[in-house]
């Protein structure tokens, strides 16, 4: 307050009479008639002996001690009964003796030069093991067209709709976007990748929408749309089981599972939730015809199941999931606990205790352009509703570890750069293989350029078809 400022000497006509210290003024409220204080300060007010008390589930606000179990019921920060498809942890994977304490998971700057050179030796190793190579996949959408070549549109969002076309691209390319399909969109935030969907889908009939979001969302989209039906759940992936959601249950549509930048372990929940909770309706969902398959340019791996293995894995699942297609982002926010890739690391001689190095050893693939990223995004931004577009990897700084101190003369910036890439290439390749033994044809592919988003991997799977078995044409 400047000085020389006059201070309230009493409340204003019909406001609350309590006098706020902090802010040297009286309480702006309006009490109830023949009341002298507000709610929130009645326990001043001595009037019939009533008194005031904080309430139990949330000690911000008072309530009346005689009123409050009648309070207790309708207070906002009450529990809220959970909804028919929450099922507590069930795609948390299964906890072992090799999940480290946040003690024993230590920063990189904790290892010796010694232990660090041996744990990229390791993982040169590991990459070598797989030679696999991510071709790219850059492809648009018209369903974006207008809305790509419209000159108000900042980098910010010029940056998003070039990745969300690139997306649609690719499930036009595998043959996702079409009708009788429940798009199930992970990590949906305000819902603008199922709004292109739906778009792009025009009239199409058969078709839901589930938009999965822990978090309440501002700017949500979603409630503008008519012709198909959106849903969404409020609820962590971690407790979602599908063939629980009433609108799964009674349509019984094949589902194809999206997300743009699915951070860390939530891809790996994303995966389970798809593939161990919602396979168990495939024995009665709706018969249609298997879409034809295209084949993918040089970057199909051969499955290391047989024919017999994968035509099993097809009729347990009865192709319930049409098909997956995810942004990956945000991998050193990983937990082994929840990867699915455990096997995979396990036979390439790497455990618990190396996956939390080399996770954290994934920000120096980017950390060294996030920030520039970050800063020309934010400058970009105009009102609060374009600065939701701004990436969410590109706002978490604090968990990447690029600190280098402890490591200078012993590799270079290209060196760190490259090791970070190994990382985050090791780290997915355990998904791939995840989803191959469950009888899907499944690729990396970078989606987009590098100057759009320093998380470019797109996902992508579909069910594979052994030669015994072709697919439909039809």
């Amino acid at each position: 307050m400047a000085a020389g400022a006059s201070v309230a000497v009493s409340p204003e006509p019909g406001r609350c009479a309590f006098y706020l210290e902090r802010k040297r003024r009286f309480c702006k409220m309006v009490p109830a008639q023949g009341k002298r204080f507000c709610g929130e300060h009645g326990a001043h007010e001595e009037e019939e002996n009533r008194k005031r008390i904080l309430c139990p589930l949330d000690p911000k606000h008072t309530v009346y001690e005689d009123q409050l179990q009648k309070h207790l019921k309708r207070c906002n920060s009450r529990e809220k009964p959970k909804p028919v498809y929450f099922v507590q942890d069930i795609n948390a994977g299964i906890k072992d003796t090799a999940v480290l304490s946040e003690e024993q998971q230590l920063p990189i700057s904790s290892l010796s030069t010694e232990e660090l050179e041996d744990l990229i030796r390791k993982l040169r190793t590991a990459a070598d093991s797989i030679n696999y190579v991510l071709q790219d996949q850059i492809l648009s959408h018209p369903a974006l067209k207008e809305a790509l070549n419209d000159p108000r549109n900042g980098e910010a969002a010029s940056k998003h709709l070039k990745q969300q076309a690139s997306i649609l691209g690719n499930m036009e390319r595998l043959h996702l976007l079409g009708p009788g399909n429940c798009f199930v969109e992970f990590g949906a935030g305000r819902g603008k990748l199922s709004h292109w969907v739906d778009i792009a889908l025009e009239d199409a009939q058969d078709v839901h929408f589930l938009l999965v979001e822990r978090a309440t969302t501002r700017f949500k989209v979603d409630g503008k749309h008519r012709k198909h039906c959106f849903e969404r759940l409020q609820v962590d992936i971690q407790h979602l089981c599908l063939n629980k959601v009433p609108a799964l249950v009674k349509e019984k549509l094949p589902v194809v599972g999206i997300g743009k930048h699915v951070c860390g372990c939530a891809t790996d929940l994303a995966l389970k939730c798809l593939l161990e909770t919602y396979t168990q309706l495939g024995d009665n969902r709706k018969e249609d015809p298997a879409p034809k398959r295209l084949k993918t340019n040089g970057t199909t791996i051969a499955p290391n199941n047989s024919d017999e293995s994968c035509r099993m894995a097809i009729t347990e699942n009865r192709c319930c999931v049409a098909g997956i297609v995810i942004a990956l982002c945000c991998h050193h926010r990983c937990e082994w606990e929840h990867y699915v890739g455990q096997e995979f690391f396990r036979r390439v001689g790497l455990g618990a205790m190396e996956f939390n190095y080399l996770k954290r050893l994934t920000s120096w693939a980017t950390c060294g352009m996030r920030y520039t990223s970050r800063k020309a995004s934010i400058a970009d931004t105009k009102n609060e509703e374009q600065s939701n577009e701004v990436e969410e990897h590109d706002q978490d700084d604090s968990s990447a570890e690029c600190n280098l101190d402890s490591i200078q003369g012993v590799l270079t910036t290209e060196e760190r750069k490259q090791i970070g890439y190994l990382c985050k290439l090791l780290i997915d390749y355990g998904r791939i293989e995840y989803l191959q033994k469950r009888g899907y044809e499944a690729v990396l592919q970078h989606y987009t350029d590098l100057s759009v988003s320093l998380e470019n991997v797109l996902l992508t799977a579909v069910p594979c078809w052994p030669s015994s078995a072709p697919p439909s044409t039809a």
